[in-house]
Order: C-alpha cells, then structure tokens, then sequence
C-alpha cells in the first residue's frame, strides 16, 4: 500500500511555545515523532512546519521540510498546503500526524492509511479506543465517538456519548460497554482535503471546536476503526514533558 505521512508543527503554541524543539531523551521532540513515521513504510514522510527555527532543526536531522503560510488554522489546512506544494494526486493518501506524538505506535499510522484504502466510500479514516473509567468519559479533553455498525462515525463530541439515559445524573456505575475515545490521528484522500481546507466552519465545529465535525456536516464518511495499539500520551503542557521522557527511556 502506498501512502504518505505529514507532520505539521508550529512554534507558537498557546499552551507550550516552541513544542517541537523541546529535547526529550537527548533528541527534540518533532525528532521522535519523524522517526516513528519513517517507521511505518510510508513511501514519504513531510513536516510542515511555519518557523524556521523548526525548519533548520528537521533539516539537520535529515527530514523533508516545507515551509507553509503561519496562518493556518489546523494542521488539515497546512497539510493541504504541502499537498499542493508538493503536487500529490487526488487519489494519493496522506496521514496526518500531529507534531507532538512522539509515542504513536507506527503500526496505527499504517492501520489508518489501510483503513481508506480498503473503503473507497470514505473521504477520512481516523481511530478509537475503548473508554475505560467513567472519569474519561466525564472529561471534555478526551474526545468520544459513537459509530454505525460498519465502523463509520456518527459524531464527535466532547460531551458523555452515548448517554445512559437510565442512569440519569448519577453516571458513576454507568456502563461504558460501546463507549469510545477519539484518537487524533486523520487519513485523508488528497482531493478531499484539499476540498475540506476551503469549506468554511460549520456551527457543530465552532461549538465543540472539533474540526472533524465540518467533514460529518457536509456529508463526508468517516471509517472509524479501533485501533491495534492504545497511542502513548502526547505532550500538550509542560507538565506532559516528563511523563513522556520517562516512558521514551522505558
């Protein structure tokens, strides 16, 4: 199977600027994350990334860089960015793999790439885990998904989906049977995201501030497996730094 993956990664983070320099293990970060998408047998790995600073250093490491608009919303839109830079075909498949990842297993970047490949009817692919305490499922940070029967995401929300309703407001010894966490990992066909980076923002994504929801909302199928391996933890504030250094040195 052919396939692509792309990194984007900005300096100015809100929360953690200059996240992909920071060293982990003796290595910065984007580094690790590079090296788990080479690992994967994708046919290309692009970081796109919209400061030089992150630039240089991927170069020096000897990764393909492309320097995209500092503009971009998402990393969908500077991922369409490369697309076009780099003049891949509407057919071709791209992984996007978000810059502070640097524990994704690199058999999931495969499974999702395989995921579109294998049902043409969808425009996305991404992945999910089963929930497993009632604390993540209460937690607006963790994403949930509830699905059809043949995989395809229904919706998205940061909200407890789906909802006991016999529970009622006591959720505590609700089961979590069929109950889903999103993983933030996306396959896109070319030509899609390219289409999906010019659509404007519909209501259900400004309100959960959730982009996959635009796709859901113009009516693009999004095959929703579970994954093979439970991802390690990103890194999203400085707290994030030395769990994940320890678990690199495990």
């Amino acid at each position: 199977m052919s396939f692509k993956v792309a990194l984007p990664a900005r300096y100015a983070s809100p929360r953690l600027p200059g996240k992909p320099l920071l060293m982990l293990g003796g290595k910065p970060m984007i580094q690790h994350v590079h090296e788990r998408a080479l690992a994967c047998g994708a046919e290309e790995v692009v970081i796109a990334t919209d400061d030089t600073r992150i630039s240089d250093v991927a170069e020096g490491f000897g990764a393909r860089v492309v320097l995209t608009d500092a503009h971009h919303e998402s990393g969908s839109d500077r991922i369409a960015e490369v697309a076009t830079e780099l003049g891949w075909r509407d057919d071709d498949i791209v992984v996007n793999l978000q810059g502070d990842e640097p524990l994704t297993p690199p058999d999931i970047l495969h499974q999702v790439a395989e995921a579109l490949e294998r049902h043409t009817d969808a425009a996305m692919a991404t992945l999910c885990t089963p929930i497993e305490t009632v604390e993540q499922m209460l937690d607006p940070n963790v994403v949930k998904v509830v699905r059809d029967a043949a995989d395809y995401a229904l919706y998205f929300s940061r909200a407890p989906i789906p909802w006991d309703r016999n529970v009622g407001r006591d959720v505590t010894h609700r089961s979590l049977e069929g109950c889903h966490r999103h993983i933030g990992l996306y396959a896109y066909r070319v030509g899609f995201l390219k289409a999906f980076a010019a659509m404007s923002p519909c209501a259900l994504e400004l309100t959960e501030r959730l982009e996959q929801l635009r796709a859901l909302h113009a009516g693009a199928r999004i095959q929703c497996p579970v994954a093979s391996h439970v991802p390690g933890q990103g890194v999203d504030v400085s707290s994030d730094v030395e769990r994940v250094e320890k678990l690199l040195r495990g």
